[in-house]
């Protein structure tokens, strides 16, 4: 009980100085790729992404994030089905080299929609169970609706330019996480808008600006994302 409430009261106040440093003015930057590939004319394929995330421009590490997952497409539908894994190693922001691990599995349904020539959804539902370093098990849900907008086109092929958005909402399943330590059911919200380009059939870039915002603070990153089509 006693080795109990000191891990609390350590954990917490890490906790607090990690939140009271954090400057909500500096720009963060995520570094991404993400792939995806069907095998052959099957149902099935697979899918990943890494993810070099930094609180600032380059060098003071946030996350980095490494996942990938089998995914699967029944017949005659457009939804696409993933079970997966991610490997998560958090930073602390600042000048301390202090980091976490977290091992996540993952399931979630991807459902994309298209209204009118130009305006592309996708709407993503993701239910995971996380395994974080001194925690008990957590859960936690996501959803997701993305929108690009092709600008000099009314079909996403090579040359078009367009507009991408995106907000997602996350959930926490449990409010305690262990050793007297709870969080908000609330978890953060992403909102991005960026501008994307599509330079081959199998090939795209975006550039955009994504405030990531939690309980505690809110914070602006640049992200640069590749996505292949293997």
């Amino acid at each position: 009980m006693i080795k109990s409430i000191l891990f609390s009261i350590v954990f917490l106040l890490g906790y607090s100085n990690l939140n009271a440093q954090v400057d909500q003015t500096k720009m963060g930057a995520w570094y991404m790729y993400f792939a995806n590939a069907t095998f052959k004319e099957s149902p099935w394929g697979i899918q990943g992404d890494i993810q070099l995330r930094n609180w600032n421009v380059l060098g003071d590490l946030e996350q980095l994030l490494v996942r990938g997952g089998l995914t699967y497409k029944p017949k005659n539908t457009k939804i696409k089905f993933t079970l997966g894994y991610g490997d998560v190693t958090t930073g602390a922001f600042g000048s301390a080299n202090n980091t976490s691990h977290e091992s996540r599995i993952y399931q979630e349904a991807l459902f994309p929609t298209k209204i009118g020539n130009r305006f592309y959804f996708n709407h993503r539902i993701r239910y995971e169970q996380r395994f974080v370093e001194n925690q008990d098990f957590r859960t936690r849900y996501r959803y997701n609706m993305f929108l690009n907008v092709a600008l000099n086109s009314t079909e996403m092929k090579k040359n078009t330019l367009y507009l991408a958005l995106y907000n997602e909402i996350f959930i926490n399943g449990q409010r305690s996480i262990g050793n007297n330590q709870t969080v908000e059911i609330f978890d953060r919200n992403r909102l991005y808008m960026g501008l994307g380009f599509v330079l081959g059939e199998s090939l795209k870039v975006q550039a955009g600006i994504m405030n990531q915002a939690t309980d505690n603070w809110s914070k602006n990153q640049i992200q640069l994302s590749l996505h292949h089509k293997i």
